[in-house]
């Protein structure tokens, strides 16, 4: 690990596919514990309340956000790990405690039935789904220390197997719960929260051998002397992290931004089912091509003017925009908007619509978590801090431009999140022109 490896396609795409497959698998857990909530009582509706005390949940931990790429940088010793291993458990929790804060009056009410103007059953479920959440949160904290283990020796396919098997957790209770009568947010969030940990358990056995072998790890029986400058490591790692968790926060703000204006539109109800069931399928591939961030911090540019990866990005990015597109189908898109999310016809050609859009999105994000990556690895989580701002800031103006001109709420989000990521690069590329 003293070296990084040279640039390969084959030698990337062995490293990329399988976080690749996490990513996807991963965000794949989400539409599908959607069949086991809109069954529940309250249909779709119940889906739109569900997801926002979800969001809350990932906009805490999301302060955490820079924790596995701070890893991925510091930890490749037995004392870098171990004080990695530290910073972790300090920050899950500082955060899953900070998760329970805004279920708690009045802040609750404020949220809930203020901001995201629910009515009281709905605002209910949001509450009590942020809440049970913090379980499912903790787990992928206790998950960050192996998977920076696996990551930092190339070994990402031992990882995506573990996310494989939390897949099959997860879709196993979306055809059994609904069978057995157990539908509604309650269940779902058990599916979820079940799969998570699986995962985080078989992780940290795919692990176990790397960690044996750290540099400098004491042999049996030895007693470990903390060196002179372990504190300040902690410090140094920490500072490293903040700039990355500060624009992680503001990334996972993103989604209420987001939902707080198009609740806000003509037709709500319809266009917060539009935006939520389609990011279902978008997220998933989103996130995959956002991989391409860890990708870079790992196969950094060779010499001035490389952009083997850039155009590497660029390629999987097309190749990952043909998933959403074959939703905006109409087989494969009356099946999983209309049978499988339970989608009102009345707004089933515009859910179809949407997704195909989508498909593009995937270039740009491959494309900015490759800079991203680059800032992260030069050890300069200031620009990746500064993108991300850029990011909230500009989804922000997006959304309050578009309101008040009357568009569409689902316009308003695909708007929205087209251009933020795009205000990511450019300010990210900005960022490290600087010296």
């Amino acid at each position: 690990m003293e070296h990084e490896p040279r640039f390969g396609i084959g030698r990337v795409t062995r490293f990329y596919v399988p976080l690749l497959l996490q990513a996807f698998s991963q965000s794949l857990s989400y539409p599908l514990v959607a069949g086991i909530v809109t069954h529940g009582a309250d249909g779709v509706d119940a889906l739109t309340a569900f997801s926002q005390g979800l969001m809350i949940m990932f906009m805490i931990g999301a302060l955490g956000i820079g924790l596995v790429t701070t890893g991925m940088v510091f930890a490749k010793t037995w004392l870098g790990y171990t004080t990695f291993r530290r910073l972790n458990a300090m920050m899950m929790v500082a955060l899953v405690a900070l998760q329970c804060v805004p279920a708690l009056p009045p802040l609750d009410d404020w949220i809930f039935r203020g901001l995201f103007d629910l009515p009281p059953g709905l605002a209910a479920v949001s509450r009590w789904t942020l809440l049970a959440s913090a379980v499912m949160n903790a787990g992928f904290f206790v998950r960050n220390c192996p998977l920076v283990i696996l990551f930092n020796n190339l070994e990402s396919g031992k990882a995506t197997w573990a996310t494989a098997i939390r897949i099959v957790v997860t879709l196993a209770c979306a055809v059994v719960f609904p069978r057995t009568g157990m539908t509604g947010p309650e269940w779902g969030l058990l599916a979820l929260t079940l799969g998570v940990w699986v995962e985080t358990a078989l992780t940290w056995l795919a692990a176990r051998p790397y960690v044996a072998a750290l540099p400098n790890r004491p042999a049996p029986g030895e007693h470990a002397v903390p060196p002179v400058g372990t504190t300040s490591l902690l410090v140094e790692q920490f500072r490293f992290t903040m700039p990355l968790a500060l624009g992680g926060f503001l990334l996972a703000c993103s989604p209420l931004i987001v939902a707080a204006f198009v609740s806000r539109s003509a037709n709500a109800s319809d266009m917060l089912a539009i935006h939520y069931t389609t990011l279902g399928v978008a997220n998933p591939v989103a996130f995959a091509a956002l991989r391409m961030q860890t990708v870079a911090v790992k196969f950094l540019p060779e010499y001035p003017g490389d952009i083997r990866l850039l155009a590497y990005a660029v390629i999987s990015g097309l190749l990952l925009g043909t998933i959403p597109l074959v939703f905006s189908l109409p087989i494969p898109g009356d099946w999983y908007f209309g049978a499988f999310q339970n989608v009102p016809p009345r707004i089933l050609g515009t859910a179809k619509l949407v997704i195909g859009i989508y498909s593009l999105i995937c270039v740009i994000q491959a494309v900015r978590a490759r800079i991203e990556g680059i800032a992260a690895a030069q050890k300069r989580p200031k620009a990746v801090m500064w993108g991300q701002i850029a990011y909230t800031s500009s989804l922000f103006i997006v959304c309050a431009t578009l309101l008040p001109l009357g568009c569409p709420g689902w316009a308003i989000a695909l708007s929205a999140i087209f251009i933020a990521p795009v205000c990511v690069t450019i300010t990210v590329y900005a960022a490290l022109a600087r010296t």
